[in-house]
This record gives C-alpha cells, sequence and structure tokens, in this order.
C-alpha cells in the first residue's frame, strides 16, 4: 500500500493579507467544518501520521483551529502549521499545549510580502511572545525568510531582512550575523526546537507559465498529496487551484482516489523522471530534483 511522509490538508482558502509571492486563489472560498476533517482524517489515517494544515489560505483564520488539533490527536496524528504569524497572538491559547502540535512554520517574508504591513517590531514581538510560551511543549519552529532573488537581494529588500533578523539575532543572543551562516534553502539552528530557513522567492505553478520538456522527478503521490477545502485531491501542496483534480474525497474513497488511474499515470511518469501533467511541466520545484 502506498502510505506517505505528509498529507495537506486545507482547512481554509482565505487569507487575511494579499502578499505579492502569492496569487490569490479563484476557487470559492470556503472553511472546513470539523465534522469533515474528522472524515478526512478517518480515510487518510491508513497513509500517514503526519498532517500540514496549509495549501492556500491563513489556517489560524480557522475559528475551531483548537478543535481541529484535538480531533488529530484523538486519531494519532501530528499536525504542522504554516502561518503568515499576524494571528499568533488571538490563537496563542487555541495552539499552546496542544498535543497534536509538532511544528509552527511563520512565513516572516509575509511582513514584507503585504503592502499594507506595518510595525514590524509588533509583529515579530507578538510571534516571538508566543514563541517563548511554547518552549515547554518542545514545539518545533521554523522561521521563514523565502525572500531572495535568483540573482541577488535588492537593496531594500536586504535592509528590510536586515532588521528583521537583528530581532531574531538580539532575542536568541546569537554572536554572528545570521547571513553570514544561513544557505539558500537550508535551515540553521538558532535555538533549541527553533530553526531559520533562507530560500529564494516562491512561485506558484501555473498552467499560463512557459512550458519545458518535461524532464525531472517529482514526489508526489509518492511522499505527499494534499486535499483542497472541498475535498478535491490533488497530488501535491502546489496545485493551490486544483487543477490536478484527482478527486474528491467527500464522494470517494481517499484509496481510491490515490490509485486511480490519473494518480497512478502521474507516479509511473515521475518513476520515469517525466511529467505527464501540464501543471507539472510548468512547475519550477520539480528542476530541484535534477533533470
Amino acid at each position: 500500500m502506498r502510505t506517505f511522509k505528509k498529507v495537506y490538508i486545507e482547512i481554509t482558502s482565505v487569507c487575511n493579507l494579499a502578499c505579492s509571492f502569492c496569487p490569490p486563489t479563484a476557487r470559492t472560498k470556503g472553511l472546513i467544518k470539523v465534522e469533515q476533517f474528522n472524515n478526512i482524517l478517518d480515510e487518510i489515517r491508513p497513509y500517514t501520521k503526519y498532517i500540514y494544515l496549509h495549501v492556500k489560505g491563513e489556517p489560524l483564520l480557522h475559528p475551531r483551529i483548537d478543535q481541529l488539533l484535538d480531533a488529530a490527536h484523538e486519531k494519532g496524528f501530528k499536525v504542522n502549521i504554516t502561518t503568515n504569524g499576524t494571528l499568533i497572538k488571538k490563537n496563542r491559547k487555541k495552539l499552546l499545549g496542544k498535543p497534536a502540535l509538532r511544528q509552527i512554520n511563520f512565513s516572516l517574508h509575509s511582513f514584507d510580502g503585504h503592502e499594507g504591513s506595518e510595525n514590524r517590531e509588533k509583529y515579530l514581538g507578538d510571534i516571538l511572545d508566543f514563541v517563548r510560551d511554547s518552549r515547554e511543549y518542545n514545539t518545533i519552529i521554523s522561521y521563514r525568510l523565502w525572500n531572495l532573488q535568483k540573482d541577488h537581494v535588492s537593496g531594500l529588500a536586504a535592509r528590510r531582512n536586515r532588521r528583521t533578523l537583528e530581532i531574531l539575532e538580539n532575542e536568541y543572543g546569537l554572536d554572528y550575523h545570521i547571513e553570514e551562516k544561513v544557505e539558500p534553502g537550508k535551515g540553521i539552528k538558532i535555538g533549541p526546537h527553533i530553526y531559520l530557513n533562507q530560500d529564494h522567492e516562491f512561485r506558484w505553478p501555473s498552467l499560463l507559465a512557459p512550458e519545458d520538456e518535461g524532464k525531472g522527478f517529482c514526489h508526489a503521490l509518492r511522499s505527499q498529496a494534499a486535499i483542497l477545502v472541498d475535498g478535491t485531491v490533488v497530488p501535491c501542496c502546489l496545485d493551490g487551484e486544483g487543477v490536478i483534480n484527482l478527486g474528491n474525497v467527500h464522494e470517494k474513497n481517499f484509496a481510491e482516489i490515490i490509485e486511480g488511474k490519473r494518480a497512478n499515470r502521474i507516479v509511473d511518469g515521475f518513476s520515469r523522471r517525466e511529467a505527464v501533467e501540464e501543471l507539472c511541466r510548468k512547475c519550477g520545484y520539480r528542476q530541484k530534483f535534477g533533470m
């Protein structure tokens, strides 16, 4: 039986920011119901122990995030959350001490990616306050700054990043500049259970993007799958518009969907280092694994 290292479950497609690096979804806005979430957990339980509560949207907008975490724990799952961090103060009581919560990724690049952001110190201060209180629960924290450009970092971006990194350096008593040690795509440990990762600006794949010859490899449907807020199953967390619709978990069994003809065709194609789906041929992430 095919199993996955992780399954993404999008609990909302709504976001409270409008970041330049994240195209807004054209899908109907939605919020998963607790009952639907429980049913999905039952469907995927034989296939993974790790779930990630995001594809698009800001997961901390879900008013019952605490109930979702409790449901995940009851069914034996460990949960990772990726958040822009703006709502962390409001949700601290719903998150702290939840046994299912394994890791929180804070997308710090969201602050400068959103045109209306104000008060960097307060934004980071709320996040740091939460992280301090989370230490006793050994929750893994990953700070992300994914705003590097392929050729260089502009002067403005570099100055903004330096202000953010300086706050983190002071918080964790670092005697070096983080830029001196971090490498794009690789994290460094800056405290117990606390990491920082810098990388190039993320680009969502799009059918409007140029297509290449389609060579390469991907872990889609090998180590991961994703379920959008309406129940649509897609091969990976990068199909934010549900282009590669493998079926709906509210209408078919998850097992039937991931063993379907289209799903197997994708897996078999990447076994030959060949992208058989148009969206996959327009996705730069595939090139990370070699052409």
